[in-house]
């Protein structure tokens, strides 16, 4: 690294949590609303999707721009709480949150919305962060830069002392597009971890 890290940023789906199999029966409510065809693994392009995108993003690239309001309306009738007990917390991330959380602040940039705090109180993980910014938070979603140069605001550091994990070419691109430290989760897209306990020494801490 060339700058000391003295943030750390969590992307959530893919990198806190296993939320795969969560996040497609929730947006295949919505596609059933719609009469549309449910989007299963199989299906690549459209489950990353669904894995990886705001849902403002989710809606208009699977229902169309002209669609997208009346889909965020049916949305909001829809509880994703019933949903969280599919989700699965990535191996790892409890103990390297302790760890971390007693060296400096951690923070979450997410494109999930409202779902992130409920999420949290599930698992008991609220205590970690310091700041959780979502993509209701900020004016554009990942892969623009906001969520993570909100963080760097609320926290008071130069973004190049801030360290992303993330899991995705969306995760990448912010990360590239604000000037701070990127590590690949479980992903090819730049220095790579395979596990949150490598985290530590990667961030050389």
């Amino acid at each position: 690294m060339s700058a000391e890290c003295r943030v750390v940023v969590f992307d959530c789906d893919g990198v806190m949590v296993d939320s795969r199999q969560a996040n497609l029966a929730y947006y295949n409510v919505i596609l059933r609303h719609f009469g549309e065809p449910e989007v299963d693994t199989g299906q690549k392009e459209r489950a990353h999707l669904c894995h990886t995108g705001s849902s403002p993003q989710v809606f208009a690239g699977l229902l169309g721009e002209e669609r997208l309001q009346e889909a965020l309306s049916v949305a909001s009738q829809v509880d994703y709480d019933q949903f969280i007990p599919q989700l699965k917390v990535e191996p790892g991330l409890r103990e390297v949150l302790a760890v971390l959380s007693e060296k400096f602040p951690l923070a979450i940039a997410t494109n999930r919305g409202s779902s992130m705090p409920r999420i949290l109180e599930h698992f008991d993980l609220s205590g970690y962060f310091s700041e959780v910014v979502t993509h209701q938070d900020v004016a554009r979603p990942k892969p623009f830069p906001d969520m993570l140069l909100e963080v760097a605001r609320r926290l008071n550091v130069a973004v190049r002392h801030m360290t992303f994990i993330g899991d995705s070419e969306l995760d990448l691109a912010a990360a590239q597009r604000a000037g701070c430290h990127f590590i690949a989760y479980q992903w090819e897209g730049g220095q790579r971890m395979d596990h949150h306990l490598q985290l530590p020494q990667l961030i050389g801490h």
